[in-house]
């Protein structure tokens, strides 16, 4: 099987986002929660249970043809700061990551299918593809679930569907999102009105690593809430629809920017890049937020010589946990700033700065001149 090293040494395909719609679109992922008829939900097992389901469960799961010569780790075995890793590199929820005895996790050598064992289901099948790409990240996960369903007997009610811990998961047992990068919404303040009107049709927004968690660096989940009495097509083409949706008025939003806005679009980039290249001490929120400018900087051709999979990967790179796993040991907060920022320079150096717009002609009708708050 892969070791950890090998893991991490090899970013996956969608970390360095490359798939369509990419410059807003970051990830597609979908997760379908299965259990084992005859087994009570993890929840409500006891250790020694949990215990049996994982040696029968997971040689079953490894030898799944997408599985073989993956990742597979009982959690017994990682320490916490892998743990935090596979959480910040999405492969496991964070509730998963929290747990320890019965639990584990399977990764494919590609990493972008991921099955959690005893998380708040026997199993969680995730599936993650670059850009706005539901359909084959869904038609990898159901590949997967079917070989399992083959082997395993999945607790299934004719009625109501697959069974779940969750009642808001019965049926499908499926949940769909999307990771958007929207600062161009955030900065005309038209984020909320978007945000109202997802919410208002079905659809869940969520920050970076899902429930509870907070938008930070103008990443948005948008997720489906209902699973019961919808096809999965019928799901994934509705949020489809809706997602792009809101890459029309990222886009848009990003051209008005542009046209009414060169100045402080051009300010708020050239800060960033400044801050990110010569900073001693970084703040997590404060690096996310930053680097969030200079990929929006990058999009808009204001920033010279970078590519997009770069910045990606650093916002992947800087969270604590990868920090701390290349420093070796576990680091205090202040440290963290500093290795942060440390890094960062390092990764920036190739990097031109921030320059100009090209002339705009007479005729648009736009203005370079900046808000003034005074």
């Amino acid at each position: 099987m892969m070791r950890f090293a090998t893991l991490i040494k090899n970013p996956a395909d969608w970390m360095k986002g490359a798939g369509p719609h990419s410059d807003v679109v970051m990830t597609s992922r979908v997760r379908l929660a299965r259990n084992l008829r005859g087994h009570p939900f993890p929840g409500f097992s006891q250790e020694r249970q949990r215990i049996e389901l994982l040696e029968r469960a997971r040689p079953v799961v490894e030898q799944l043809p997408e599985m073989r010569d993956g990742y597979s780790e009982d959690y017994t075995d990682l320490s916490k700061i892998r743990k935090q890793v596979l959480v910040e590199r999405h492969l496991v929820s964070r509730e998963h990551a929290a747990r320890s005895s019965g639990c584990a996790v399977v990764v494919d050598r590609k990493q972008s299918i991921s099955i959690m064992i005893n998380e708040e289901d026997h199993f969680r099948i995730q599936g993650i593809r670059p850009g706005l790409n539901l359909h084959s990240a869904f038609e990898a996960v159901d590949r997967v679930d079917s070989e399992l369903e083959s082997m395993l007997p999945y607790a299934f009610d004719p009625k109501l569907g697959y069974l779940t811990a969750c009642p808001t998961n019965l049926g499908t047992g499926m949940r769909a999102s999307v990771m958007l990068h929207l600062p161009a919404l955030v900065l005309t303040e038209q984020i909320n009105p978007v945000i109202k009107a997802i919410g208002k049709i079905g659809l869940a927004v969520r920050g970076l690593y899902g429930e509870g968690t907070e938008a930070l660096g103008n990443l948005f989940q948008i997720s489906n809430q209902h699973t019961l009495g919808e096809a999965e097509p019928e799901i994934i083409a509705q949020i489809e629809k809706v997602i792009e949706g809101v890459v029309r008025s990222e886009m848009t939003a990003r051209a008005k920017l542009k046209e009414d806005h060169q100045t402080m679009l051009q300010d708020q980039v050239g800060r960033a890049f400044a801050i990110l290249r010569y900073a001693h001490i970084l703040a997590s929120k404060e690096a996310l937020n930053l680097l969030s400018m200079l990929r929006l900087g990058a999009d808009l051709d204001l920033v010279g010589n970078c590519d997009r999979s770069l910045i990606d990967m650093l916002l992947l790179e800087i969270q604590p946990a990868h920090l701390q796993l290349n420093a070796a040991r576990e680091l205090s907060p202040e440290e963290r700033d500093s290795m942060r920022a440390e890094l960062t320079r390092a990764r920036l150096q190739s990097i031109d700065g921030p320059g100009s717009f090209p002339p705009t002609s007479p005729t648009s009708g736009g203005t370079s001149s900046p808000p003034n708050h005074e």
